[in-house]
Formats: structure tokens, C-alpha cells, sequence
């Protein structure tokens, strides 16, 4: 393929070659070809290349040859459907079906009874629990009905290392139109007047930043684009990598010309190969179309870019600390002002935005700023991604309009809670979020709304938690993430959050008094005020929120010494009831020997030596054993 590309040297070309390839786009998004053809399309993301979804592409390449429809029926590897709980996902087209939990076994079923006879696999479409159906188009799940993809508005149609397929859907063709018809200055008046904020997580203008820049004196500047995804259970910006990169390149290049700058930089964290290997094949592509590299589109604009591999440190999210590790220093934050726009990589101008926020720009360069601000709500335009997980049915990546509440993320999207247990909180904003109660799940979700409870937007992780999370234990948890990613350069946070751990160690063992309840406040408070960077300043979070919203989990932990959801082990004895038939099964399988009692009489464990490990309970055969 790679010899037969021709360099696109004008608007006028790049049309053309959409008008060409206009059939991909056609019959991606429903319209019947007349000659019979059929697509099955598979998603190559990771979560379902994980699940066998590569073996699932290989199966049915091999029953297509087997019945001589190779020439009739056409295999493609696309970007992320979203719905990750029910991959690997299937989607038969023109007849826009599709299936979920596909296994390679499956594949022969899908081939002879729909390929062939026309006839559903009904045991592969997704079964609503709400309405008891089996539903075949994917605009019938409860999962889409209140999504609306922007960002992510390519995944599921898109093969991502096929630049045809981009052109396709207009990818490349908002760079085209600004280098060719727009001033810089004229971009970003676009940009900013779309109210688009900077989506990383603080939330900044980009056309504000984008102006900041473009001020500056200079001839040599640099547009960073954060790939970083450091927040445990956020993978929104993997997938639109892998997914559709070539809209990211796009947006970096449209950055480039907006401020000034001709060169590019992709931050990426190195644990994403199939991201990287597809930014790699993109970025080759893109200098072989003519998108990248030495006057692009005949406009006399240069613009290059390179990718730089992060080691996952979650610092380096906060821009300083990412510059100094592009330039192969220690990952550290460094006190603002100045700003990165004006004193950045090698101490010249540079813009950081990260992966979501580009991939906004040229839908909105193409569509227009009134477009984009209709959608959502005042201050907070546009769409926002989620990695909705945790105790949630439907786990997956969600992208809706801002103000969007987390009842209907949670409840009309995410399906509610598995196994019909009590929602207890949800956590926005990745391990510096807050945890938010259910009486707060009506919050439309915009940054100020959710600063007001405590938490933040972040990057957009949103874990969900049910009546078996004890919420104290949650505060550790996050709490020890953050611990073991402070780069240690100042004392609040090097220091503040290990005190905080260790009275949060208090209270989860029993041994804490209401004093240390009122230091946790204390301490947290002032890390957030004194801390260097955003990792600091907002690593108390879940400690805050939780004891703003849960105390009662609080006191209970350090009045009764009890957690009611018999997490905190240290809180937890295990007891033999009088149901014990002296089997002396659970004193042979004792890890540490503390189970006494004779054969056919009842045992009794000795809690002094008992490490509290509960696989005396897993394995009594009659269930004699329990929690008190």
C-alpha cells in the first residue's frame, strides 16, 4: 500500500481522496451496499485483546476461507466499542448487529447461522436486565442511550492503522482547512470560543492557553501532548490512541500552527505498546500522505512530531515534572510562575494538553465553537469521558455531555450495582478524588459541582464502591497510591501524607482516639494548602471526603472497634460455633497452628496468635466458622 500513496498537496487533494474513500465511511455507519458485501468488525483494544479478541479475528478469517466468502465478507480490527464488560464485541455490518463475549468457539455459529442463512445468534446479543430483551442494535442499550461521543466519535468505526479509513471520516481535513484558509490567530479565536477546558483534569481554557503561547516572542516552540494515564483504572486515553490516532496527530499539528511552534512531542507512558505501535504506523503514514513533515498541504507550514516513553511515574502527570523528564531529568515539580507556556521544554514556550482535550479540536475546527458549546452546559462545554468501574454492571468507557448527573452515569448507564447490592460512593477523579455519597448523586458533573463535594473532575476515573467497601480502608488505599508516588521533593507531601497513613493505620487497627479523627482534618487541610504540586495538593482527598460524608464509619472503627463491612482485618475475629463437628480440618489447614481441640469435639482458636487470614472459614466443610 505504502507505494502507491500519493502526498496530499492541497485541500483540494485531501477532498478527493475522501470523495474516494467516502464508501468506507458510507457503510460503516449503515448504509447497505447493493452488491451484498458484509464487515465484521472487532474491537482490537486492549481490554479485548486481553479477552482473546485476536484469536476471535483469526477464527473467523479462517471459516471465511473455509466457506469461499473471503471475497464477500471483510474483516476489520477497530478501535474501542466502550462497552469493555460484554467484550469481546462483535458488529456484523450493514446489518448493525451486535454481539458480546465473543469466543473463538463462537465464531463457527456467527458464520454458518448469520453470515450465511441470515439467521441471529441469539445467545451472543446483549440481554438487557432492565427489560428482560435481547437487543441487536447497539442504539437500543440502556449502555448508549445517554452517551454522545465527540471524543471518542471514531472508536468502534475506524481501523487505526489504516490512514484511508481516517480520511474517510475526515480526519486530517480540519488541519487542511486551517492551514489553508484560517490564521493562527483565527484557530484559536475558535478554540476558545468553544469553552473548551482543558480536560486532564484542572479544568484550564485551551483557547487562554493556546493565546498565552502564541504571544510569546520566539521562533522555537513546542506543543506536549500528556499521554501519561497514570490514575489506576483510567485507560480513556490508551483507548483513543489505539483506537484513532490519527485524530490526536491531527490535533497536535492544528496546536503547532495555532501558537507558532513546529514540533510536537507525545508524552506516553511505555507500558502501552499497542498505543505506541499505532502511533508509530500513524505518524509513518501521516509523512507519506504529506500530513506531517515540510509544507504541509502546499501552505509553506512545517510541523513534525516525536514520541518520548515515560516509566509510569504518576508525577509527571503535573506539567513541570513531565517537561523535566522529556529533557532527561528527575520527574520533580518546579514552582509556577513562570508558566510553561512561557519558560517550558528547553525554556521555551510550550503547551501541554493531553490526549482527550486534543482529540476535541478538530471536530471542533470542522463543526464549529457554537457547536460544540450548545452541547453541554455554561462554563463547561462538550462531552467528558469516564472510565466507569468498581462495583458497577456496566463497566466501560462513557462519554457524556457535561452535566450529565452521576445517578444517570451510574444507575441509567453503568447499570447500577452488581448483584443488586446498596450503592454506598462513587470516586471521581482517579486516587486524588473525593468519594461522593448517594446523596449526592443527583450533582450535574462540571468542575465546579464537583469541587463543591470535595472532589475533582481529573482525568475522568470514576470508581464506584457498594456496602462491602469500608470506606475508611478506601482513604488508605488511595492514600498509600499516593505515598508511593510522591517524588519526595517537598515535606507536606513527603512527610504529611505517611502521618496521615499512619493515624489512618490508627483508626482501621482500633487503636485510634477522636483526637487523631480531628488530626486527620487537620493534617489533610494543610498538605492541600502547602503541598508543590496538584499530586500533593490533592492526595488528601479521599481522606477529606470520606470523613466529611462517612464519620459514622469513622467512630465506629474507633468507639466499637468495629468494621461493619469486616474489611479492617485488625478489627475482625473468627469464631467456632457450637455447629463445629471436631472434623480438624480447619487445625491441619492453620497456617500458624493456633486452632486447638481434640477429634469429634468442638475447636476453639486462640485470637492471640490468629493472623486473621479466614481460610479456617473457606474451608470448614460445615460452615461452623464465623465472623464476629
Amino acid at each position: 500500500m505504502h507505494q502507491s500513496i500519493k502526498r496530499v498537496n492541497s485541500l483540494e487533494d485531501l477532498l478527493e481522496l475522501q470523495r474516494q474513500y467516502s464508501h468506507i465511511a458510507d457503510f460503516r455507519t449503515g448504509r447497505r451496499r447493493e452488491d451484498g458485501h458484509r464487515e465484521v468488525l472487532i474491537c482490537g483494544d486492549t481490554g479485548c485483546v486481553a479477552n482473546d479478541s485476536t484469536e476471535v479475528v483469526r477464527e473467523f478469517n479462517r471459516q471465511l476461507a473455509a466457506e469461499g466468502l473471503e471475497d464477500q465478507v471483510k474483516v476489520s480490527v477497530i478501535g474501542c466499542f466502550g462497552f469493555c464488560v460484554q467484550g469481546p464485541i462483535v458488529k456484523i455490518m450493514p446489518d448493525n448487529t451486535m454481539y458480546v463475549k465473543v469466543k473463538p468457539e463462537d465464531v463457527p455459529d456467527i458464520v454458518h447461522q448469520h453470515l450465511l442463512d441470515s439467521r441471529r445468534v441469539k445467545r451472543l446479543l446483549y440481554h438487557d436486565p432492565s427489560s428482560g430483551r435481547d437487543l441487536e442494535h447497539s442504539e437500543d442499550f440502556p449502555f448508549y442511550k445517554k452517551q454522545k461521543r465527540v471524543v471518542m466519535r471514531n472508536l468502534g468505526l475506524v481501523h487505526p492503522e489504516k490512514m484511508e479509513e481516517s480520511i474517510a471520516f475526515r480526519g486530517y481535513e480540519a488541519l487542511a482547512r486551517c492551514v489553508c484558509e484560517k490564521t493562527p490567530q483565527e484557530v484559536i479565536d475558535i478554540v476558545r470560543a468553544s469553552g473548551l477546558r482543558g480536560r486532564g483534569g484542572a479544568g484550564f481554557p485551551t483557547g487562554i492557553k493556546w493565546q498565552a503561547a502564541a504571544d510569546q516572542p520566539g521562533d522555537v516552540k513546542y506543543i506536549v501532548c500528556n499521554a501519561d494515564e497514570g490514575d489506576p483504572g483510567a485507560f480513556m486515553d490508551r483507548a483513543i490512541l489505539e483506537g484513532d490516532p490519527n485524530s490526536v496527530l491531527e490535533a497536535i499539528a492544528i496546536a503547532g500552527y495555532a501558537i507558532g511552534a513546529h514540533e510536537g512531542i507525545i508524552y506516553i507512558r511505555a507500558e502501552y505498546p499497542s498505543a505506541i505501535h499505532r502511533l508509530k504506523l500513524a505518524l509513518t503514514q501521516a509523512h507519506q500522505y504529506g500530513f506531517l513533515g515540510k509544507n504541509i498541504f502546499g501552505s509553506g507550514f512545517d510541523f513534525d512530531i516525536t514520541l518520548r516513553y515515560g516509566a509510569g511515574a504518576f508525577v509527571c502527570g503535573e506539567e513541570t515534572a513531565l517537561l523535566h523528564s522529556i529533557e532527561g531529568g528527575r520527574g520533580e515539580p518546579t514552582p509556577k510562575p513562570p508558566f510553561p507556556f512561557e519558560h517550558g521544554l528547553y525554556g521555551k514556550p510550550t503547551i501541554i494538553n493531553n490526549v482527550e482535550t486534543l482529540a476535541n479540536i478538530p471536530v471542533i475546527l470542522l463543526e464549529g465553537a457554537e457547536w460544540f458549546s450548545s452541547i453541554g452546559r455554561p462554563g463547561c462545554s462538550g462531552t467528558k469521558v469516564f472510565c466507569l468501574a468498581g462495583k458497577v454492571r456496566n463497566v466501560g468507557l462513557v462519554e457524556v455531555p457535561m452535566g450529565t448527573t452521576l445517578r444517570e452515569i451510574i444507575f441509567d448507564i453503568g447499570g447500577g450495582i452488581r448483584d443488586d447490592k446498596r450503592f454506598k460512593a462513587v470516586q471521581t477523579g482517579g486516587p486524588s478524588g473525593g468519594c461522593i455519597p448517594e446523596s449526592h448523586l443527583d450533582t450535574p458533573i462540571d468542575y465546579d459541582s464537583l469541587k463543591a463535594l470535595g472532589s475533582i473532575m481529573g482525568s475522568g476515573g470514576m470508581i464506584v464502591m457498594d456496602q462491602d467497601n469500608c470506606m475508611v480502608d478506601v482513604a488508605k488505599f488511595f492514600l498509600e497510591f499516593a505515598i508511593e508516588e510522591s517524588c519526595g521533593k517537598c515535606a507536606p507531601c513527603r512527610i504529611g501524607t505517611k502521618r496521615l497513613h499512619e493515624l489512618l493505620t490508627k483508626v482501621t487497627s482500633g487503636r485510634a482516639t477522636d483526637n487523631d479523627l480531628e488530626l486527620l482534618e487537620e493534617f489533610g487541610q494543610t498538605i492541600c494548602a502547602s503541598s508543590l504540586c496538584g499530586l500533593g495538593q490533592s492526595a488528601p482527598n479521599p481522606v477529606l471526603t470520606t470523613l466529611r460524608y462517612f464519620r459514622d464509619e469513622y467512630e465506629q472503627h474507633v468507639h466499637d472497634h468495629h468494621c461493619a463491612a469486616e474489611v479492617c482485618i485488625d478489627l475482625m475475629e473468627f469464631e467456632i460455633t457450637d455447629a463445629c463437628i471436631g472434623c480438624n480440618v480447619c487445625k491441619k489447614n492453620c497456617p500458624v497452628s493456633c486452632i486447638d481441640g481434640a477429634i469429634r469435639e468442638k475447636h476453639h482458636i486462640n485470637q492471640a496468635d490468629c493472623i486473621k487470614c479466614g481460610s479456617c472459614m473457606s474451608i470448614c466443610p460445615v460452615g461452623a466458622i464465623i465472623k464476629k
